[in-house]
């Protein structure tokens, strides 16, 4: 034999004194019941100092009036998950450096100083870790001590293998002084990635660096462009981003978007 008995909703004031003791995730999960429990754990009164607890910039507030108001459980919610993305791992990028070729060109309107093309995994890597790579033994003298050369022009290409695709790190102008001991500095501002890079900053240069020796040969002193080092740097710290972070940024332009 088969028993009826009425479902009775627990007394308000049932809900109220447990929801007390319920912490945010248990909260949400009790307001997913049913109509009347959703009512009762999503209440301001239960919410408001849980979100002033671990969100206290939610609590927008003008002349002691909130402008608008938005209910504390989705005040809470808004807050839970912009911290959650804040310290969400980044996906592993989808290159690396075995899938790229640098080139670099650097030349004067009547003379080429340097020219290299060379694989991601035959540059030199940084200790750090850092994006940031030197190429060595680029073997380019001037003939004189000290020299100024104006009117330098620098190209920095980043080629995916099999010329897939080609984004351009730096193509700016300036001049180089060669004295033994120097570093010839060049930076330019990197497009942002996504459909606003050419309206919004990134954040982030393309740098490149020439470091000079000196020599002798048959008494004639020269000065000898020795290394070339490239690499991203952060405007923000002036640190150079991680390899990681380089290449992320690298295939927003190399690697096409899924669909």
């Amino acid at each position: 034999m088969t028993l009826n008995f009425p479902i009775k909703t627990p007394p308000w004031e049932v809900f109220a004194l447990v929801a007390d003791y319920l912490d945010p995730k248990t909260l949400a999960i009790a307001s997913c019941v049913c109509k009347y429990w959703f009512i009762s754990m999503s209440s301001d009164y239960l919410w408001k100092p849980i979100c002033n607890t671990h969100f206290p910039n939610l609590h927008f507030t003008d002349l002691g009036e909130q402008v608008h108001h938005v209910p504390y459980h989705r005040l809470y919610a808004i807050g839970h998950t912009a911290a959650k993305r804040r310290v969400q791992t980044p996906c592993k990028p989808k290159l690396s450096l075995n899938n790229l070729i640098f080139t670099i060109n650097i030349r004067t309107k009547s003379s080429n100083i340097v020219t290299i093309a060379k694989p991601g995994e035959e540059l030199i890597f940084d200790p750090n870790g850092v994006f940031k790579f030197d190429v060595d033994n680029v073997n380019y003298e001037c003939s004189s001590m000290v020299a100024v050369l104006e009117d330098v022009k620098i190209t920095w290409n980043v080629v995916l293998s099999g010329w897939k695709g080609v984004f351009t790190m730096m193509d700016c102008e300036g001049k180089v002084s060669f004295s033994p001991g120097a570093e010839g500095w060049f930076s330019e501002e990197l497009p942002s990635p996504g459909c606003c890079s050419g309206a919004v900053a990134s954040g982030v240069v393309a740098d490149l660096k020439l470091g000079f020796c000196s020599r002798r040969e048959s008494g004639v002193g020269k000065v000898k462009v020795d290394k070339v080092s490239v690499g991203i740097l952060s405007i923000v710290n002036w640190r150079y981003v991680s390899v990681d972070d380089g290449l992320r940024y690298l295939q927003h332009f190399l690697v096409p978007c899924d669909d």
